[in-house]
């Protein structure tokens, strides 16, 4: 059922239309009906109606002025135009507007009919187009490796919110169960040949030819292949290229991180064997350490990444697995970039269960890792930091924070147990939220009682409007229309009418003016269009209204 909005200054065409037009049996909803173009604007806000069926000539604004304001404001919504046959020519400067239809009067509603349907069958196709679920599945099919693989790069290069890895293994048909994870990176050796340039010889310095790149992209494709089918052999994960590089994830339901780390390695040294004897290339592999969760995919990566720069000491065409390179007593442990974003996020606009959940995933990190004292009250100070800078950036008063002279700096050092800390951080969290959430409530309301104020004192102003007003308070008025709808309950326009119908009552009870005068003193240029709104508002004319205060 689509929505519709008739236009038409005329009494008995629009009551004629309703009457003689079965709208729901052609599948639409007269949503309002207006009588000019202005009283057509505030409904098409309101209504957000699919069609606009508009006369042409009407008082206040006409349709093809109303048509404009529709293409600049609402531009998916059809336009039929209602025009007779002397403003024929006039009406062909609507194609300008890309007007969609337009019928000649005097037309029989069957006329309409037709043109309705036509322009019926017109939405119908785009919706069509839009929600065709069978091409979006099809595109969603062919795109899924792709998918696939941008997913998984992301997953072993940065620390994702569990929720995300849930909702994107579920979406990308991933089977990523386990107990234990282990990245490694295959990079191809350069081609340097005893006595001979390397054959990925450079055109100019620091680039490839495009010869040269297409091979070497066919070369890691075939690393790829070899990868895959050997992964697949021993069960173990998933394969893909991120970058100039293949990764290998490997997954386990092993509990033991040695046995797990010792069968990836054998599979490692496999793939590197079988590279070198069918393709004739040699690769260097980079082995990470193995992590309980995917979570911590990316230190896994990381590691990888660090033991392949030990190519530089060793050679290359091996198999560098980062515990032989470097002894490590526990697993690296820092307040990352993306935590610190996602801390602040969830204070500037987080909900509250949000930061419950975000408390829950930093501090079961700790837990789960051992971290020594010293290295606990660093990442607890890293968290501070982030949260006090938050503060200082929205001009959060710290003492009402923390308490008088306080920083939350002695804090640190008292806890015992890490989830002490967290019951202390998630208070402080929750209680920097909430002042920035009043903050910003009180900053609302600063902003609406000048708006206010200043509609009171320039309301006499015909050519007041919200872009003024936006100019005075310097914002958008996007910004601003959405936050006085939502302090006040009404939109802009809605508000201005009103302060100047008060004010004409006002005037129409304790002066003789005239009502034109009286419509020039509350800011209409149009008489005619003040008389209009002071009836549509109060159901008399202002004549009828002053002899009623009169009388009484």
């Amino acid at each position: 059922m689509y929505k519709l909005v008739l236009v038409d200054d005329e009494s008995d065409v629009r009551e004629g239309l309703l009457t003689e037009i079965d709208w729901e049996a052609l599948g639409f909803h007269v949503a309002d009906t207006a009588e000019n173009g202005r009283e057509a604007a505030e409904m098409i806000e309101r209504h957000q109606p699919d069609i606009v069926v508009t006369d042409i000539q009407m008082p206040f604004m006409n349709g093809l002025q109303l048509s404009e304001w529709i293409r600049e404001n609402y531009p998916a919504t059809k336009i039929i135009i209602l025009t007779g046959y002397e403003e024929f020519e006039y009406a062909q400067k609507a194609i300008r507007l890309q007007i969609d239809e337009y019928v000649l009067k005097p037309f029989s509603s069957q006329e309409l009919i037709e043109i309705l349907l036509k322009v019926k069958r017109n939405i119908d196709e785009e919706v069509a187009q839009k929600e065709n679920v069978h091409l979006l599945t099809e595109h969603y099919r062919r795109n899924l490796p792709v998918l696939q693989s941008i997913f998984l790069s992301s997953l072993v290069t940065r620390r994702l919110p569990q929720n995300e890895i849930h909702d994107k293994v579920q979406s990308y048909s991933l089977n990523l169960e386990g107990s234990r994870y282990m990245v490694s990176i295959i990079r191809l050796d350069p081609k340097v040949k005893e006595g001979k340039m390397p054959a990925l010889t450079l055109e100019k310095e620091g680039t490839l030819s495009l010869k040269e790149t297409f091979d070497h992209d066919l070369e890691l494709f075939a690393v790829l292949n070899i990868t895959s089918e050997i992964a697949g052999k021993y069960d173990s994960g998933h394969t893909f290229i991120h970058h100039d590089e293949v990764v290998v994830l490997s997954i386990s339901t092993e509990s033991e991180a040695e046995s797990v780390s010792q069968q990836s390695l054998r599979m490692l040294e496999e793939i590197r064997y079988s590279i070198e004897r069918y393709l004739k290339q040699t690769v260097t592999i980079g082995a990470g350490s193995v992590q309980n969760s995917l979570q911590n995919l990316h230190m896994s990566y990381k590691d990888a990444v660090q033991a392949f720069d030990y190519r530089l000491l060793y050679g290359g065409n091996k198999v560098i697995w980062i515990e032989d390179m470097e002894s490590r007593s526990s697993e690296p442990f820092t307040f990352s970039d993306f935590n610190e974003q996602e801390l602040v996020r969830c204070l500037k606009v987080g909900t509250e269960e949000e930061i419950n959940i975000l408390m829950d995933q930093l501090f079961n990190r700790i837990t789960d890792t051992g971290l020594s004292n010293q290295g606990f009250q660093i990442y607890l100070l890293e968290m501070l930091t982030a949260a006090v800078k938050v503060a200082k950036e929205i001009h959060v008063d710290l003492d009402r924070l923390f308490g008088n002279g306080a920083t939350g700096l002695g804090e640190i050092t008292k806890f015992s147990h890490a989830m002490e800390a967290k019951v202390w951080f998630k208070d402080l969290c929750l209680k920097l939220r909430n002042s920035i959430a009043s903050d910003r409530e009180s900053s609302y309301n600063r902003l609406v009682e000048d708006a206010k104020e200043y509609i009171r004192q320039h309301y006499r102003e015909s050519e007041i409007s919200i872009n003024k007003v936006c100019e005075h308070l310097h914002i958008s008025t996007g910004y601003f229309s959405a936050i006085f709808k939502k302090e006040v309950k009404m939109t802009f326009v809605n508000y201005l009418l009103g302060i100047r119908m008060e004010a004409a009552q006002e005037l129409l009870r304790n002066t003789e003016l005239k009502a034109f005068e009286i419509a020039e003193q509350v800011g209409f240029a149009d008489p005619n269009y003040f008389s209009f709104c002071f009836r549509k508002k109060f159901g008399i004319s202002p004549k009828e209204y002053r002899s009623g205060a009169k009388a009484q």
